[in-house]
């Protein structure tokens, strides 16, 4: 860490990406009532090594773990906080309402994250007007007004294939800053924008090639 206060220049991606782990097992512990945690505890239910943890950690914790007992849990989760940015809300808008995206507006647990889904679009009449868990499904002609109006930065994708590019487009030209992208396809982003595939077929099937050469 650069300071108390400032967020380290540079985190290696793999490093990134282990921290929402380290999160979620910590937030477990604290409700267990525990006060600290090992990196040798953490890297055993993570499935993980000590060395990796502790060099993990030392990316992100303004403190080092007190010998024989570890991590203060509650400093380090604040920590992780501020680097992942669960301290910040970012408002979000999701274009698609079938059944993924009925999923996503539905998950109320995206807040604990740092993502709020405000509102839901689609060119279905019938879901028009309609809210689901408590976010409002709008027509999506009035997709770049409230884009525009509330400084919203991210878009959620969960159009179909052939959609998906058009869609992509319309947040680009509304001003969103970063795309969450569900369809089953590769869209073209301009290089300001920030790109997050989620490819499910994908994940399954690297899901069932490592169950194959695992059994």
């Amino acid at each position: 860490m650069t300071s108390n206060n400032d967020k380290p220049t540079a985190i290696m991606k793999a490093t990134l990406q282990r921290m929402p782990l380290y999160y979620n097992y910590l937030i477990d512990r604290a409700k267990d009532g525990d006060i600290y945690a090992s990196s040798t505890s953490i890297a055993q239910s993570l499935r993980l090594t000590p060395i990796q943890v502790r060099k993990d950690l030392a990316c992100v914790s303004q403190n080092s773990g007190k010998p024989r007992m570890g991590f203060e849990i509650i400093t380090l989760l604040k920590d992780i906080e501020i680097i992942l940015g669960y301290n910040n809300v970012d408002n979000a808008v999701l274009v698609g309402v079938g059944r993924l995206g009925r999923a996503l507006l539905s998950y109320s647990g995206f807040n604990g994250y740092g993502l709020n889904i405000v509102a839901g679009f689609d060119i279905d009449e019938d879901l028009i007007g309609i809210k689901i868990n408590g976010k409002p499904i709008m027509p999506i002609y009035k997709f770049s007004q409230l884009v525009k109006s509330l400084n919203i930065n991210i878009g959620i994708i969960t159009v179909s294939s052939g959609a998906a590019q058009s869609v992509c487009n319309l947040m680009v030209s509304a001003g969103i800053k970063a795309i969450w992208n569900f369809a089953p396809i590769h869209i073209n982003i301009p290089n300001n924008v920030i790109l997050k595939n989620e490819n499910l077929a994908a994940s399954l099937a690297s899901l069932s090639k490592e169950l194959a050469d695992t059994f």
